[in-house]
Parts: structure tokens; C-alpha cells; sequence
């Protein structure tokens, strides 16, 4: 009987196959895939991070992507003395459009998304049904009717003309809902109820909470849309004290047949603007990294 069972392993042993090894080709290949896509996605940022370090002349005589003689630090003082100083004042526009309008947007797309998960009334899905409209419409529709309503305000040419559509986010109520509703619990808000907790103080003191992760995402997303808007400011406004910084490079950049050292300044302001949304990303990247991990560990 043992004789029989060593000689079934050994068949055993005999017949078993080869264990594959896994090609690295394919590895290989997506790792150049991605390799080839990071550089064109960086190339335009090498290219302003040169021509920003060129004087008019280099940024004229040399190729686009070889540096030549370091003239950063005086490029960045022609950028922030030139028409004294006009462009601090587009950067500090830019930043309260896009800081204050992403907040308010930000807090109102919480409370729509909110209720509109968490309160049962007639009409809610007819009101989401509209939201859903407003994320398909592009915001080219609606510079030339905005403008004609606060034509009628005479509210054209002000602060609040940019400032109001800026605060309206549809794709931020679409987006708190859908996370209302998975990341609020009912039992949470009726054990609030129960402790005598008004539903004002519900969403304020837990559902903001909760719902944190998505809000970041919301803020982020119009915050770069306000900062990057470039049509409904040039609709609105006529006074260059009113520009933000994306509407202010461009009359610069228009103005460069005529006036050919706007060109390096058009560059360099273009790679400054660029900073604060890589610091603004930088800064709120951990909530991101915290709404990730949260409920991946169950207790």
C-alpha cells in the first residue's frame, strides 16, 4: 500500500505543469505608455518655467525649450511694477472671486445637496431634475443673458456682476447629495433629534462633517472654474481694476505687437497665476487623503 502511494506522488510530481513566469513586456510598455504621457502633459510647464527665466531679446532669438541668460528675478519685478503694480491688484481679484465665490458656492451646494437627500417634500425630484439641466448647460450660454440681467440692475461693471454667478454650482449640489446620502446616517440625525438638536444644528455640526471629503472636492472644482473663467469677466467689466488676473494677461497679451516687452511679462504672470492653485491643492490634499481612508478600517 505505501509502495502504491509513493508511486502516485511521484506521478503526481511527474505530471504537475510548469509554473509560468509573467512576461515584464507588459509592464514595460505601460510603464513607457505613462512615461510618454507625463512628459507631454509637463511639456507647456517647461516650456513657461524657461521662457519665464528669458529676457525680450533671448525669448525672441532662442529656441523655446533651451534656457539662456537667468532674468527671472528681473522679470518678476517688471510683472509687479509694471502700471504700478496693476498686476497684484488682478492677482488679489482673481483670489477673492475664486476664495470667497468657491466658499459661498461650497456652502450652498452643501445645504441644497443636503436637504435634498435627507427631506422628503413634493417637487424634490423635479428641483434635482433642474440641477442635473444646469450641470449640462455650458457656461457660454449664459454669459450673454447674465449680462443682460444685470444690465437691467445696472449692476454691469461691478464687483458683484463676476462675484453672484460665481457662487452658483450645480455640479456641487449633484455632487452633495450623492454623498449625503451615503455618508449621513438616519439613525445619526434621529439620535440628534432625540437629544433635542435642531435640524439646522444637525447639518451644522454633523453632516458638514461627514460630507467634508466631497466639500473639499467641491471647492477645489469651482475654485479653479472661477480662477480659470476668462469669458464672463470680459463680458462684465470695463474697468482694468476689476480684471482678474486670467482677463488682465489677456488685454497684456493683445497689446504685444504694439508693446513687444508685454510678452515676457504675459509669461511670467501666467506662471505666477498658476501658483496659488498649486498651493491651494497642496494645502487640502490631506482631507482628500482622510476621506479615502475613512471607513476602510471597520470597528
Amino acid at each position: 500500500m505505501s509502495l502504491l502511494t509513493r508511486t502516485e506522488g511521484a506521478h503526481a510530481t511527474v505530471s504537475r505543469p510548469p509554473r509560468r513566469r509573467n512576461s515584464p513586456v507588459p509592464a514595460v510598455a505601460a510603464t513607457a505608455f505613462l512615461i510618454i504621457v507625463a512628459v507631454y502633459m509637463l511639456l507647456p510647464v517647461y516650456w513657461l518655467l524657461v521662457s519665464s527665466t528669458k529676457s525680450q531679446s533671448d525669448l525672441v532669438s532662442t529656441p523655446g525649450f533651451l534656457p539662456a541668460d537667468w532674468h527671472f528675478a528681473d522679470n518678476l519685478s517688471a510683472l509687479f511694477s509694471h502700471q504700478d503694480g496693476v498686476f497684484t491688484r488682478w492677482l488679489l481679484n482673481s483670489l477673492l472671486y475664486a476664495g470667497a465665490g468657491a466658499a459661498v458656492a461650497t456652502l450652498l451646494a452643501a445645504a441644497a445637496g443636503y436637504a435634498l437627500a435627507k427631506y422628503s417634500f413634493r417637487g424634490r425630484e423635479a428641483v434635482f431634475s433642474v440641477v442635473l439641466g444646469g450641470v449640462l448647460v455650458p457656461a457660454t450660454a449664459l454669459a450673454l443673458p447674465l449680462f443682460l440681467l444685470f444690465a437691467e440692475a445696472d449692476a454691469t461693471n461691478t464687483f458683484w456682476s463676476v462675484f453672484l454667478p460665481s457662487v452658483v454650482s450645480p455640479f456641487g449640489v449633484y455632487l452633495s447629495r450623492i454623498f449625503a446620502a451615503a455618508s449621513v446616517p438616519d439613525e445619526v440625525m434621529e439620535a440628534a433629534r432625540m437629544d433635542g438638536a435642531g435640524e439646522f444644528l444637525i447639518f451644522r455640526s454633523i453632516a458638514l462633517r461627514l460630507m467634508s471629503p466631497a466639500l473639499v472636492t467641491v471647492f477645489l472644482f469651482q475654485f479653479v472654474v472661477i480662477w480659470n473663467n476668462f469669458l464672463l469677466p470680459l463680458v462684465m467689466l470695463q474697468d482694468d481694476r476689476l480684471y482678474p488676473v486670467t482677463l488682465g494677461l489677456f488685454t497684456w497679451q493683445s497689446q504685444t505687437s504694439r508693446l513687444p516687452e508685454l510678452q515676457t511679462l504675459t509669461i511670467v504672470g501666467a506662471l505666477v497665476s498658476v501658483v496659488p492653485i498649486v498651493l491651494t491643492f497642496l494645502l487640502l490634499q490631506r482631507y482628500w487623503r482622510a476621506g479615502l481612508a475613512a471607513g476602510a478600517v471597520k470597528s
